[in-house]
């Protein structure tokens, strides 16, 4: 996927949960910039929720939690 459209998809998705699921990301990189454009615009967006853990080389999982 193109980089331009990986933040906009990604909300899309978010916005599809109702309140209390999570969406699980699969990243190459460390999406610590994504949980800020989260916590900073998204008011559903439980950042106290938020957890990412690196399972290899190239490889962070973070669940992203909808109050």
């Amino acid at each position: 996927m193109p980089p331009a459209e990986r933040h906009p998809t990604i909300r899309d998705a978010f916005d599809d949960l109702d309140a209390g699921e999570r969406l699980i990301l699969v990243n190459d990189h460390d999406p610590s910039p994504l949980f800020y454009e989260f916590k900073a615009e998204v008011d559903a967006f439980d950042a106290d929720g938020y957890r990412v853990e690196q399972r290899g080389e190239g490889e962070f999982v973070a669940e992203l939690p909808k109050r």
